[in-house]
């Protein structure tokens, strides 16, 4: 796996921190939290008045817990960790402002897409969805060998092409539109490094 820029990682948090800015959202449901990380910045933010993460990795879990230094009061209030999975609807997890999958959705298999559409843009239906995800034309300028992921647990990388059919696919079935956006600097043959899709509910 080779080492991408901490340069393009900085462009999506700030990225995806605008687009969630812009929305006057003040819930936040953080789809494949991770470490924790863009939740420990959104808790920075006075807008942003209760989030959660959510993962499939105990081990990421207790890392989130740990960077975020959650008490138990702390997550009644404002902050909240799940561990689950994205395929099934979590009653105690609607009713959130809006959702982001901050490069999350190439970890899914293909096979179970549908059902993460399903679960949330049908069951948690936010106003906001952020999707950011690699752009598969991009990773020769990282260095990255044809037939090669970014990462050995990605199930797929897509093309802008095949993203944008997949983002206006979703947009269409569940009642929102979609915007489609770069982040990372732009070659003119291969585009940005990170692709990222943002829906609106309708």
């Amino acid at each position: 796996m080779n080492e991408l820029p901490s340069s393009l990682h900085e462009e999506r948090l700030a990225a995806v921190i605008g687009v969630l800015r812009s929305s006057g959202a003040e819930s936040v449901l953080d789809l494949g939290c991770g470490a924790g990380e863009l939740l420990r910045r959104l808790a920075g933010e006075s807008q942003f008045k209760r989030m959660v993460g959510l993962e499939t990795s105990q081990e990421a879990l207790a890392a989130a817990r740990q960077l975020l230094w959650l008490d138990r009061e702390t997550r009644q209030r404002r902050i909240g960790l799940y561990y689950g999975s994205f395929t099934s609807f979590m009653e105690e997890l609607a009713d959130f402002d809006a959702a982001v999958l901050l490069e999350t959705i190439e970890h899914i298999p293909p096979n179970r897409l549908s059902l993460v559409e399903k679960a949330i843009f049908a069951g948690y239906r936010p106003e906001t969805v952020i999707v950011t995800t690699p752009n598969l034309e991009y990773n020769p300028l990282h260095g990255i060998p044809q037939g090669m992921f970014r990462h050995q647990d990605h199930k797929f990388e897509w093309t802008r092409v095949k993203f944008r059919k997949w983002a206006e696919g979703t947009a269409r079935r569940n009642g929102y539109t979609v915007a489609i956006e770069a982040i990372g600097a732009a070659d003119p043959q291969f585009g940005s490094s990170t692709q990222m899709a943002v829906f609106s509910g309708l």
